[in-house]
């Protein structure tokens, strides 16, 4: 009993080796064995890659443990963890993973990475001290406080720039962390949690917003978002008008669910609905990103189809309804907690943490090459390019000459159907993305404005995302 409290502490420490070592030496005692020794020692093994001796231990938790014990662990989704490790890793993905090194990597905890459609600009949460007496979470783990730092991609030299602290009001003594980058990079989604905090106090989403290069401090979601319950990050659709976020509250699946929610106005959202079972399990999904296409979604999820802890999950909007999450595969997945994963609008590099072995730190941030991968395609068939161009400016009126707020952006295709449709923010910035290589009709609509209407010819790039710029003049109506 005293070795398996031994391997236990050990394991709750990060110490495996010594975990396993007092782990093996109490079974071997063979008196009064634990069955929770068992479990431990299988779940250090699939942490390990040692897939056959997991499901042994794993079994042997099963055969001696009570059942009611073995229910609540959940024994059965950990064998089934090692079936599928053992099938996604006989049939690996052709794709290259690279971690992306200490501009971007600490020694200590990096992950949730968000990605601007256009590949620009990469936030992330880390836990790096910036001082050397940085506070750190007493309450909790020991560990500092979560903070967000920024990188921004240098196209000359073709790679990211070094992370630094996001510039404004947004890291506090507390965790901060982010959750979503807007498709134009101008918004943040951030995940706070103060104790001290009445706004923040349980888990709550906020965003902050860029002006001057520097990031205002951040402004709580509010209701129906945020409720007493934990609500643990949000992202938005590239038109702006739909929000996805991850949330406890009633009326879900699991623990933690996806729910979505539509944008009524500037400042106000509809009823949250929940993605439904297809999507949401009996355990956690989290770590929601919706791709700049507006129909495929990525999260991580711990239920039944992982190969071990959360794994990345991908699922498609078809006939208005998301289809069942697909496993990513090896080697985006491994026996380790993987996730979240972002893409960028020209689908040829996706981002992801992952505190896989071989990493700087506790957890890092890797970047995968999709250019030969079709990542938004079914059963991820090649593709050379998956179509998607930026078209992005701002709308002015035409006698003042500032941007105009609120004003509507439909885009109508050669056939005359319309294929997309937008709002601009508060400084009259509008952004979308659309099938490249195409001409579209953009048709503007806001009130005391007259209608405007013109054409443009949206090209393909060849290598990064083509991004057009298109600025749009308004006249008053008389």
């Amino acid at each position: 009993t005293v070795l398996h409290y031994i391997g236990f502490c050990n394991y709750q420490l990060n110490k495996y080796d010594l975990a396993e070592e007092s782990l093996k030496k109490a079974i071997a005692t063979g008196k009064d064995v634990m069955p929770e020794s068992y479990l431990v020692l299988a779940k250090i093994h699939l942490r390990d890659g040692k897939i056959d001796e997991a499901a042994s231990e794993f079994s042997s938790f099963k055969t001696n443990a009570k059942a009611k014990a073995a229910t609540e662990e959940d024994v059965d989704v950990y064998i089934e963890h090692c079936s599928n490790a053992k099938k996604l890793m006989a049939a690996p993905r052709d794709l290259k993973v690279e971690n992306l090194g200490s501009l971007i990597n600490s020694k200590y905890e990096d992950k949730t990475p968000c990605i601007s459609a256009d590949g620009k600009k990469l936030v992330f949460t880390t836990r790096r001290p910036e001082t050397t007496d940085s506070p750190v979470d007493v309450e909790g783990d020991g560990k500092c406080f979560e903070d967000i730092y920024i990188a921004n991609w240098d196209t000359v030299g073709k790679k990211w720039m070094e992370a630094e602290s996001v510039p404004g009001n947004v890291n506090t003594a507390a965790h901060d962390a982010c959750t979503g980058i807007s498709p134009d990079g101008k918004q943040i989604f951030i995940y706070k949690n103060d104790i001290n905090d009445n706004e923040s106090r349980g888990g709550d989403v906020f965003v902050s917003k860029v002006v001057s290069n520097k990031w205002k401090t951040p402004e709580a979601m509010g209701k129906p978002i945020n409720t007493s319950y934990w609500e643990g990050g949000a992202c938005v659709s590239a038109d702006g008008k739909t929000l996805y976020f991850t949330s406890e509250r009633p009326g879900g699946k699991g623990r933690s669910d996806i729910w979505t929610v539509q944008r009524l106005s500037k400042n106000e959202w509809g009823k949250p609905v929940n993605l439904g079972a297809d999507i949401n399990s009996e355990f956690d999904e989290v770590g929601v990103f919706i791709a700049p296409d507006g129909k495929t979604l990525f999260c991580s999820s711990n239920g039944k189809g992982s190969m071990g802890s959360y794994d990345v999950f991908r699922s498609t909007l078809e006939n208005g309804k998301w289809s069942k999450p697909v496993n990513m595969g090896y080697p985006i997945n491994t026996v380790g907690k993987d996730g979240p994963f972002v893409v960028s609008a020209d689908a040829k590099t996706g981002y992801f943490a992952s505190d896989r072995a071989g990493g700087l730190g506790e957890s890092d941030i890797y970047k995968v090459d999709l250019s030969n991968f079709g990542i938004f395609e079914k059963e991820f068939a090649k593709k050379e390019n998956n179509g998607l161009s930026i078209l992005k400016g701002v709308i002015r009126d035409s006698f003042e000459g500032s941007g105009i707020a609120l004003v509507e952006l439909k885009i109508i295709d050669a056939s005359g159907k319309e294929v997309g449709s937008t709002v601009t923010n508060d400084n009259g910035e509008y952004f979308i993305t659309l099938k490249g290589g195409e001409q579209y009709t953009l048709k503007d609509s806001k009130k005391g404005y007259k209608p405007a209407e013109e054409k443009i010819e949206l090209k393909l790039g060849k290598t990064d995302a083509f991004s057009l710029e298109k600025q749009i003049m308004l006249s008053k109506e008389k």
